[in-house]
């Protein structure tokens, strides 16, 4: 076997994650109450429902799509994002997640490579489940692979620059990155912090840890 066919075989598989993910998702959303589709998530701004739609969004956009949105919208990527969203919100809840429902096997994409898209979907999900209430024990290896990701990325998400000059290191598994003032905690605690959620820095610990919330945006 060359090393190029294990890279395409190793990238094949993280679909198969990201659907996984994308289930349990609408799996915990199921019974949720028309009133708690209105709950804020930990993105600023958006509630859990229009969270669910960003996720539909991203599995709905091809790069050509995303290219016409972005020219449309005269490369304001913030507006692109707003547009799409509202594109799969649905009249209420049970209407957006049976939209979500719809693609949580796809293969679409925007110009992101894959182990971005398995980020969305974790990180996403957290943004839902946490605000309201709900707990999902991801698989150690997956979530290990999606912090080694964030760890060197700058794309769409500035989780390197976030990092830089500390030491991560996680309680729960083998990841561990930098050299610095020490962070560390669960792994999803520590990907959720490198992706701006501040509301998982009170899981971590270290001397690093007043430096990294310096470098989080407070959400309103």
């Amino acid at each position: 076997m060359t090393n190029s066919g294990s890279k395409t075989r190793a990238a094949t598989a993280v679909w198969p994650l990201i659907h996984a993910e994308r289930a349990a998702l609408a799996n915990d959303l199921a019974e949720l109450g028309e009133e708690r589709w209105a709950t804020p998530s930990l993105c600023a701004g958006l509630t859990v429902r229009e969270v669910l739609a960003h996720l539909t969004s991203g599995a709905s956009l091809t790069p050509l799509r995303w290219l016409a949105g972005v020219i449309r919208c005269r490369w304001d990527f913030d507006k692109q994002v707003a547009m799409r969203l509202a594109e799969h919100l649905g009249e209420d809840g049970a209407e957006t997640l049976e939209r979500f429902r719809r693609v949580v096997d796809s293969t679409t994409k925007p110009p992101l490579p894959k182990l971005a898209m398995l980020g969305e979907a974790i990180v996403h999900a957290e943004d839902i489940r946490r605000p309201l209430g709900i707990r999902r024990d991801y698989p150690i290896t997956v979530l290990t692979a999606l912090a080694g990701y964030y760890q060197g990325a700058d794309l769409v998400v500035m989780a390197k620059g976030r990092i830089g000059g500390l030491r991560l290191r996680a309680t729960d598994g083998p990841f561990a990155v930098g050299s610095g003032p020490l962070v560390s905690g669960p792994t999803l605690a520590l990907i959720m912090a490198m992706t701006g959620r501040a509301a998982y820095l009170a899981e971590l610990h270290g001397d690093g840890v007043p430096i990294l919330r310096r470098r989080i945006p407070p959400q309103d």
